[in-house]
């Protein structure tokens, strides 16, 4: 029988980093009590985890726009393909595959600061899932019983960090929180997160046109269009930590984006290449 992998090593470093960033603006003389219905040190907290997350991840973001760009030095051949195997899909698949190999080029290498950071979502989803009154005494993942109960009734303009739109009414009573609060700043948050995601898909497309492979185009639409509908359900079951979160690391993802984008422009035949009129902009404009 295989034993169940562990994952308390993922969520005591983001405890380790949320802890030391809630400690330094402490230090600096943040206020802990509520301004403005919020608790700063614990939010600045959440937001500095991100760029910390980001400054270390800047690397393979940087190698992500580099593989895009050689994928768009590799449209002429691959129109060539598919106008070669247009009656044979499988046999451009194939040729596709081989084009890939023999350039050294990756058409996932999009995604794969998305999928660098899927982890630590779900890590932070996970400690702040356990900032509960149910949990009081919690001293796992490098937390002290102290930071635990403070970080439990942290808010942010009267909304507990650690509810989400959806929490039933028991467990905003246990956090002495008003339902309508918490679903006002929940449901703003959650617009905000859709609307930065589609912006921050919108913003490369725009630079780098739409893409050849037909593979590509897909993951393309998938995270202009599909990511951001899905928040709208899924927003409702994240903590209004984690959309904090997630709010920031697409804000600084944007300021990323605009930097290397103006660094490594698009090469002059990916923009000499119309899109199909379907697919002038992101936004639909025809």
């Amino acid at each position: 029988m295989i034993a169940a992998v562990s994952l308390d090593w993922m969520y005591s470093a983001i405890s380790w980093i949320l802890l030391r960033w809630h400690g330094l603006w402490e230090a600096a003389g943040v206020p802990d009590g509520l301004v403005l219905g919020t608790n700063w040190t614990w939010v600045l907290a959440i937001v500095f985890l991100v760029v910390t997350l980001r400054a270390i991840l800047f690397p393979v973001f940087v190698k992500q726009i580099k593989s895009q760009r050689a994928m768009q030095a590799l449209a002429p051949k691959m129109r060539e393909l598919q106008e070669k195997h247009k009656a044979d899909p499988q046999k451009l698949q194939a040729e596709m595959i081989e084009l890939y190999r023999t350039e050294k080029a990756n058409p996932l290498m999009g995604c794969l600061p998305m999928l660098v950071q899927i982890p630590v979502f779900l890590g932070l989803f996970h400690v702040l899932n356990r900032l509960s009154p149910d949990n009081q005494g919690t001293t796992r993942y490098g937390w002290t019983t102290a930071q635990f109960t403070e970080a439990t009734h942290a808010s942010l303009f009267d909304a507990p960090i650690a509810a989400t739109f959806g929490s039933p009414a028991s467990e905003l009573a246990a956090f002495g929180a008003s339902g309508g609060t918490v679903k006002v700043v929940a449901g703003v948050l959650v617009l905000v997160m859709m609307l930065t995601t589609y912006l921050t898909s919108r913003q490369m497309i725009l630079k780098t046109g739409w893409a050849e492979d037909p593979q590509q185009k897909m993951i393309q639409r998938l995270m202009l269009y599909g990511i951001p509908f899905s928040l709208l359900i899924s927003g409702a079951l994240f903590p209004i930590g984690v959309v904090v979160y997630w709010v920031t690391n697409n804000l600084v993802t944007l300021g990323q984006q605009q930097w290397v984008l103006r660094r490594f422009p698009p090469a002059p035949m990916a923009t000499a290449t119309a899109p199909a009129p379907s697919e002038t902009s992101p936004s639909g404009n025809q």
